[in-house]
This record gives C-alpha cells, sequence and structure tokens, in this order.
C-alpha cells in the first residue's frame, strides 16, 4: 500500500508561491492500478515524484508498504561517471536483488550493446531512459510509477517496452500518468482526478473519466 496523508507540495516563484498539491489525502492498494488524471500543469508529474520518493512534501506524510518503481525511464538517479554495468550492479545491491540476473536482463531488454561498459555520461537521454526502464523492470516492483513521459527510445522500442508493461500488469499494480483515455482505460480499473491542487479520488474508472473531460471541455470555452 501506499498512502498520501495530508500532503502540501509548494514552490517558489517570481510571482510568489505556487501551491501545487493541496491536503492531498489517498491510498493506493496493491491490485488496483489507478489513473491519474489533470490538465497540463496540474501537478500530476510532483506528485508521481512524491509517491516515488525523489522529491519531498512541504507537509504530510507519505507510506509505504510496498516496493514502489521510480518514475519509469527516469534515469536521474544514474552516476554519470559509472559505466551502464556499474550503474545495474550499485542499484541492484541497493534493493537486494541479484546483480547477475538484473545484467543479463537489462543487456538483452535495452540492446545497448558495448555502452553498457561506456560511461553513463556518453549516453544519449535515450539511452539513459532504456537504461532505468529495462533496470526497473528488472529489479521487480510492487508497484510501477508510468508517466507517459514512459515514451522512450524508436518506435520499434517503445513497442517491445509496451509489451512488457502487458507482463507487467500480472504481477505488479501501476500508477498510470497519461492523457491517452484509450490507454487509460485497457490499463487502469480506478482513478483520481487531480484539479487546482486537489486530488479527487473515484472507484469507478468511467466516473473519473467524465470528470476530467469536463475539466478539459471547460477549459476550451
Amino acid at each position: 500500500m501506499i498512502s498520501l496523508q495530508h500532503v502540501y507540495r509548494s514552490y517558489k516563484t517570481a510571482h510568489g508561491i505556487h501551491h501545487v498539491l493541496k491536503d492531498v489525502c489517498i491510498d493506493f492498494n496493491e491490485g488496483n492500478s489507478t489513473a491519474i488524471l489533470g490538465l497540463n500543469g496540474a501537478g500530476k508529474s510532483t506528485l508521481i515524484r512524491l509517491i516515488g520518493g525523489s522529491e519531498q512534501p512541504n507537509s504530510g506524510r507519505i507510506i509505504r508498504t510496498s516496493r514502489v518503481s521510480w518514475p519509469v525511464g527516469f534515469a536521474g538517479g544514474f552516476h554519470g561517471s559509472l559505466t551502464g554495468k556499474e550503474n545495474l550492479r550499485f542499484v541492484s545491491r541497493i534493493y537486494g536483488a541479484d546483480i547477475k540476473q538484473v545484467t543479463s536482463y537489462v543487456e538483452e531488454f535495452t540492446e545497448l550493446g558495448e555502452y553498457m561498459n561506456m560511461p553513463i555520461n556518453t549516453y544519449s537521454s535515450g539511452m539513459k531512459s532504456k537504461l532505468a526502464f529495462g533496470l526497473s523492470l528488472a529489479i521487480g516492483f510492487d508497484f510501477y510509477l508510468i508517466d507517459e513521459a514512459f515514451s522512450v527510445g524508436d518506435a520499434t522500442f517503445r513497442s517491445k517496452a509496451t509489451r512488457e508493461l502487458e507482463k507487467l500488469k500480472a504481477r505488479a499494480t501501476l500508477i498510470y500518468v497519461s492523457h491517452s483515455i484509450g490507454s487509460v482505460k485497457h490499463h487502469c480499473q480506478s482513478g483520481a482526478v487531480l484539479e487546482n491542487g486537489t486530488l479527487t479520488y473515484y472507484d469507478d474508472l468511467a466516473v473519473a473519466i467524465n470528470k476530467y473531460t469536463e475539466i478539459c471541455n471547460a477549459k476550451k470555452h
């Protein structure tokens, strides 16, 4: 389970304080994949970073009793001067994963070849994202954080990643950020709509989609 209890997150801007999340309370339970819906700039990616632990709330608590991935495709945690393989070993030790199994899987999945023995700072952004995506699958988490920015690499790799995501759903729970209603319907059972800093959970995904559609339509007028 992941529990957000009275979570607030704000940022200082040139115009004052921008409140992104206000008193967010929600529980994510294993076996119930949830879509996070909201307009651009609503704070969805901020919410994902908070859930993953790469960012901290200004106040409130986030409790995790399950293993939670970093946002899939996010490569910000790699050490640039270490090689791809060295980064895999480092992360595997942190999570108690089998280094040989992780390395073998990531090498085959990413098809990075000789770059696995080269420093991360020689990688393109797409290569880093491939490595991060492959590593997250190899480690094995209870919850996977999927931002629509997960569309990494070329069309062939994206197709491969989508197939792996399908397999993933059989053993893990997704927290899924996307503007694609079709994709959301395919991957999720419930939804949460983020508007003006407030996150509202809907057990029925269809109701969440209807609310999100209303917000989108109001924005157009």
